[in-house]
């Protein structure tokens, strides 16, 4: 059995020797070139990071370390990071080893509590949850270790430390931000028996229905990560090249997911379903009906929540697994028929109106309907079990990039002027 840390101990000489060999053997040879709309239009498309977490492969959707996620739905989250990390999957002893220590690393500190019960009552759970991570950055072993002055090469252990204990402590914190947010009751306490995911659906306490454990480790599968471009990726990689340590790192990239271009799409897709509902007597329409209320919103200038993506030229498999779910757990859902029957329309009618680049759903067109169904109906609450989930990718992102000894992030900029000379206006 080899543990977690042990594992990657045993790998990342290699991946050090093999990025070392191609910078002093290819240091020189581009990958990338920019052109000035790349410049003015946030950096889409630029070739400038190394992540080998995972990829957006246009028409496969996500792949992690390899692996594509169609292949990974039915693992658990603690396996998925530990992939995520290593490039392996744990046998079982390694599982054990991870769920262990996370279980050991699980208690949040009672001042974590009071300060979040200092804040506003109207707080965004966002703000909650990012700040109940920072307030805990005395807790940073990777801080206690670069005071005392450990080696660089040796940056990544510690990072590693801090890793666990965050993603342990996540679930607790977050279910307390919603408990208290909308004012559901006290703190449920975890279960010791149980494993990340479904401990995090007992800490909520939502749904006594056993398949929303089962939902809450899908979730937390399939929104684990998404290459290191994305901006809480970037802030986050970013912050952390500075030797932040995780806990101001993570915060930041988390702040990054809470805007309404990145996290919030899952809430404005279960919006433009329940609307649909509503106008329909809530009920579901025919199909005809849905047709018509997709061309009447495409005709008035607006767009079709959850229908394209910015990489992927094919139907996201993180809706295929949430769609496979929802047939299995609640077929007769109105909100989950709805998005059924768009998936069957929406993608002939975007085809026939011809502005789309991708007429196929991705993955926020069916997660808010199920959140819907298991009685999560806060919606501004959505974003926080995507923030939980996604630290899997961020901590991994920050020890594979302490691992390898990655520099600072400076990217050089040039001002308008400098453009203006360079294509002769």
């Amino acid at each position: 059995m080899a543990t977690l840390k042990e594992k990657l101990a045993e790998k990342i000489p290699a991946w050090r020797e093999r990025a070392g060999k191609l910078v002093n053997k290819h240091g020189d040879r581009a990958i990338s070139g920019v052109t000035i709309q790349q410049a003015y239009g946030g950096m889409r498309g630029v070739k400038g990071l190394v992540c080998d977490t995972s990829l957006v492969d246009p028409q496969k959707g996500l792949i992690i370390r390899g692996i594509p996620l169609k292949d990974l739905v039915h693992k658990m989250p603690e396996e998925i990071f530990y992939l995520l990390c290593t490039g392996e999957l744990p046998d079982k002893a390694g599982l054990k080893s991870l769920q262990d220590e996370m279980s050991a690393k699980a208690k949040v500190p009672g001042y974590v509590f009071k300060v979040l019960d200092a804040m506003p009552e109207d707080s965004h759970p966002m703000v909650l949850l990012d700040t109940g991570i920072l307030c805990m950055e005395r807790e940073s072993v990777f801080k206690k270790k670069y005071d005392e002055g450990v080696a660089k090469g040796e940056y990544w252990e510690s990072t590693l430390d801090d890793s666990i204990t965050l993603m342990a402590r996540l679930p607790a914190v977050a279910a307390y931000v919603y408990r208290r947010r909308f004012k559901k009751g006290g703190p449920i306490d975890p279960d010791p028996k149980l494993d990340w995911g479904a401990n995090y659906a007992h800490m909520l306490g939502v749904s006594d229905d056993p398949e929303f454990a089962n939902f809450m480790r899908l979730y937390l599968v399939l929104h684990c990560d998404h290459e290191g471009g994305n901006v809480s990726a970037f802030t986050c990689r970013t912050v952390n090249s500075a030797l932040s340590d995780l806990y101001y790192a993570l915060s930041a990239g988390l702040n990054g997911l809470a805007g309404p271009l990145h996290g919030l799409a899952n809430q404005e897709c279960l919006g433009f379903v329940l609307g649909i509902l509503e106008k329909h007597g809530n009920k579901v329409p025919s199909d005809d009906q849905l047709k018509k209320f997709v061309w009447d919103t495409l005709n008035s200038g607006r767009v079709i929540p959850g229908y394209g993506h910015a990489v992927l030229r094919a139907t996201d498999p993180r809706f295929s697994a949430f769609l496979d779910f929802g047939k299995r757990v609640c077929p007769e859902d109105p909100a989950f028929k709805v998005v059924e029957r768009l998936f069957t329309l929406v993608p002939d009618i975007l085809m026939e109106h011809g502005k789309a680049k991708n007429p196929w759903p991705n993955v926020d067109a069916g997660s808010g309907s199920l959140l819907y169904h298991f009685g999560m109906k806060e919606f501004p609450y959505y974003t926080v079990p995507f923030g939980v989930s996604r630290a899997m990718g961020l901590c991994s992102q920050a020890v594979e990039a302490r691992a390898m000894m990655t520099p600072i992030t400076r990217p050089k900029s040039v001002v308008t002027d400098w453009i203006e000379k360079e294509v002769g206006m």
